[in-house]
């Protein structure tokens, strides 16, 4: 079987290393992606600093997502075709030339979208999509509480909730932030550094679903704003991985806490998502009801100043990386 030769970058003592792999021709439903631009996520970073590796068999190359054009196909391949320019959900390898994925991961890009849109929007839209509909099941009107709401995630579930008719408060910050996501339809926000979050969402009328990158000490505070029959989805650990929860409220207010990760979930899972993104969100993005949220586009040459950007919250959006 013949191979060619690709660059990426992978993690080496907390470093992205640009390094030359080979990759085989594409087989059964796999396609082979030219990568022009790759989406940067708070993922990257955990990978970089050891705590987050590819799920077992996914290559060691960095990003969960990218956008290029299709240059080959396998024989069982119907959806797409060499020339496609597409954008891609990938459990790793976004940071690179190339890279082999199967054509259920990958979608032709929205009308109207650029290939540095396609590849911020896989990620966040089909992290929130998941999360809110598949995981929490909200409801038309119920009312959603974004944590780290200026992050590409809660951007994206901002966008869709208040496409559904869900009342949005958002957590973030600073002043700047808050104000952004109102500027998108959030109702209320609350700036984190002036303190506990919970009466401030109480007197806003509480919360039926908590997407929660945050966990820690958020956890608790979460459970104090969460209605009766109220949903909490943890989504990252950004405030650390030990919490202590109030099992009485839980049992009382019949409360529940997920997990949920998108990265090691299986194939047809991925597949579903994708296929709902292409059926829902992907006209909301062509007729400009959602926006893809970029902060910066960088060459590829300056992405340890990306990843520093990113390292210091310092994004109302997505960074994406172009290939040069």
């Amino acid at each position: 079987m013949s191979t060619h030769t690709a660059v990426g970058f992978r993690a080496q003592d907390g470093e992205p290393q640009r390094v030359q792999f080979n990759y085989a021709a594409p087989t059964t439903d796999e396609v082979v992606i030219a990568i022009s631009h790759s989406g940067m996520n708070r993922a990257d970073l955990m990978q970089l600093a050891g705590h987050y590796p590819p799920p077992p068999g996914a290559s060691e190359i960095l990003g969960l997502e990218a956008s290029g054009t299709v240059i080959a196909v396998g024989p069982a391949v119907s959806r797409l075709q060499p020339g496609d320019e597409v954008c891609a959900l990938l459990a790793a390898g976004g940071y690179a030339d190339h890279v082999v994925v199967s054509e259920q991961q990958v979608a032709k890009l929205p009308r109207g979208i650029s290939a540095a849109q396609g590849a911020a929007l896989c990620e966040a839209f089909a992290t929130a999509w998941f999360n809110l509909y598949e995981v929490a099941g909200i409801q038309p009107h119920e009312r959603l509480l974004l944590h780290a709401g200026a992050s590409s995630v809660s951007l994206a579930a901002l966008q869709l909730a208040k496409h559904n008719h869900n009342p949005v408060f958002v957590t973030a910050g600073t002043d700047e932030k808050i104000a952004f996501c109102q500027q998108l339809g959030a109702e209320a926000g609350w700036n984190r550094r002036q303190g506990s979050f919970v009466e401030a969402v109480k007197n806003w009328g509480g919360a039926d679903v908590i997407i929660d990158p945050v966990a820690g000490d958020y956890l608790a505070q979460d459970q104090q704003v969460l209605l009766q029959d109220g949903r909490i989805v943890v989504l990252g650990l950004m405030g650390g991985r030990e919490a202590t929860i109030d099992a009485g409220r839980l049992l009382m207010k019949r409360q529940r806490i997920q997990g949920s990760t998108l990265r090691n979930q299986p194939l047809p899972v991925k597949a579903k998502i994708m296929r709902a993104l292409e059926q829902h969100v992907w006209p909301l993005l062509a007729s400009g009801r959602c926006q893809v949220l970029i902060e910066k586009v960088y060459p590829l040459s300056e992405m340890k100043q990306a990843l520093t950007q990113m390292r210091r919250n310092e994004t109302q959006g997505k960074l994406v990386l172009a290939w040069e």
